[in-house]
């Protein structure tokens, strides 16, 4: 016996360690309930009314409608009131108004702190067998039996299935701690008692999977919904593109071989109307390109898109010779060291320009317009500016759908860029865009944080 206990007190502290360490599956049960029946016990926890939107509810008149919202209280109060009277009754001449209202307030109390309401009625549950002794029942007094019962009724209804569980287990041990306390006797309802508690537990834990299950089915039916409009959009919207490319790409193609063709039916055409027709017949085709390029994708799934390269502001001249040809007087100046700038950015420039100028070509036949571009420190600076018409032009100035400079802001916003778009005060407009470029160091420096 010594060597033992002296054993034990010279034995290191890890070798107990391990028989003291609680096994995952005991802590976990043990926060569960710690969580669900002593956390927050107490906390406020209104009942919400009922919704009156069901097929019984809303054919009801104004006033009855209103007050139907209030019925799962009215049945509460009521049942609260049911055993308060049964504990009145089988009080014996005792002290039957504080009986009673041991069994009345718990009930009560369900319609805004449930888990406390359990607590307080197994509180008063052995409160009154203590203090009034055998009233007709045990442990369970007649109104205490109806008023616990309701106590978990109404627990189970307004909290989830697993804290329902733990008030079930709690209420079988309150009942197994009792007969062993003060052994069995005569009118024992502990077996009835937990035989309907289940009964009542398990109706409501098939009503909450069911109501769960509504609930999810009707969400995924939103979705469904939403998913299904989603795609009918998409569809129409894959649907005029298609119309689009095809009725685009057929007069595109018709203008390109009637101005091929052009020059051919007329007998010793002059040099002009030889290169307005090449002219034309350049831009249709470039046009067309373009057009497949873009929209294309939607033609069939097996698309595969050109696989031309993109411009850049190298070929501005290129653009700008060509709407020389279409009777725009433009010049072109650059400031600054060029340098070479990331492809987003060289393209969205060179977009930014040509929708610029064709707009002027569009708003304003006849002016004359000016390109800047300035290779500054930290980005690129762009100014597209005309002046108002200075002479009769034979084209009239065409409305525009609005879209060009939405599509330039939308350009400036995908780089973090700043643009301003407006009037000038001589009557012409102006637009300037700067995107920002990082230097070489500033690229290198995010690449190394990147690797």
């Amino acid at each position: 016996m010594t060597e033992t206990t002296q054993t034990q007190r010279t034995a290191p502290d890890g070798a107990f360690g391990a028989h003291k360490t609680r096994s995952p599956e005991y802590t976990l049960a043990a926060n569960a309930l710690r969580q669900d029946l002593f956390q927050g016990a107490f906390a406020y926890r209104p009942m919400r009314r009922m919704s009156v939107d069901g097929p019984l509810t809303r054919r009801l008149p104004g006033r009855l409608r209103e007050c139907a919202a209030w019925a799962p209280h009215a049945v509460v109060v009521g049942a609260g009131l049911l055993a308060m009277l049964l504990a009145w009754v089988s009080a014996h001449g005792g002290p039957a108004p504080v009986y009673g209202l041991l069994a009345l307030v718990p009930v009560l109390l369900t319609l805004v702190r449930p888990v406390g309401a359990f607590w307080l009625s197994l509180g008063a549950t052995a409160a009154s067998w203590v203090v009034f002794g055998n009233l007709g029942g045990w442990p369970w007094s007649p109104g205490s039996f109806v008023a616990h019962l309701m106590v978990l009724t109404v627990v189970a209804i307004r909290t989830r299935p697993r804290t329902a569980a733990w008030t079930w287990m709690v209420t079988a041990c309150y009942a197994l701690a009792a007969e062993t306390v003060y052994g069995h006797h005569s009118g024992d309802n502990s077996g009835p008692m937990l035989v309907l508690s289940a009964l009542v537990l398990l109706v409501v834990a098939l009503w909450h999977i069911r109501r769960d299950a509504e609930q999810e089915v009707t969400a995924q039916q939103t979705v469904t919904a939403h998913e299904r409009s989603r795609r009918t959009l998409l569809e129409e919207r894959t649907t005029i593109a298609r119309e689009l490319h095809d009725v685009v790409a057929h007069h595109m193609s018709v203008v390109a071989i009637q101005a091929e063709a052009a020059p051919y039916r007329v007998q010793n055409p002059p040099p002009e109307l030889e290169k307005a027709f090449a002219t034309i017949r350049e831009n249709a085709v470039a046009a067309l390109t373009e057009l497949r390029r873009v929209l294309g994708v939607v033609r069939a799934e097996d698309y595969e898109a050109p696989q031309a390269p993109q411009p850049t502001l190298a070929d501005l001249d290129t653009l700008l010779a060509n709407v020389r040809e279409a009777g725009l007087t433009v010049e072109k100046t650059v400031m600054g060291a060029v340098r070479e700038l990331p492809q987003g950015v060289e393209l969205s420039a060179y977009r930014i320009v040509q929708e610029a100028l064709s707009n002027t070509l569009r708003h304003a036949p006849g002016a004359s317009a000016r390109v800047e571009v300035g290779h500054v420190l930290g980005g690129l600076a762009l100014r597209v500016v005309n002046g108002p018409p200075s002479a009769p032009s034979l084209t009239k100035p065409s409305p525009g759908s609005g879209h060009g400079i939405t599509g330039m802001r939308e350009r400036v916003s995908m780089l973090d860029g700043g643009m301003t778009a407006g009037p000038t005060d001589d009557g012409g407009y102006e637009v300037a865009v700067f995107l920002p470029v990082a230097t070489v160091a500033e690229r290198a420096d995010d690449d190394e944080a990147g690797a």
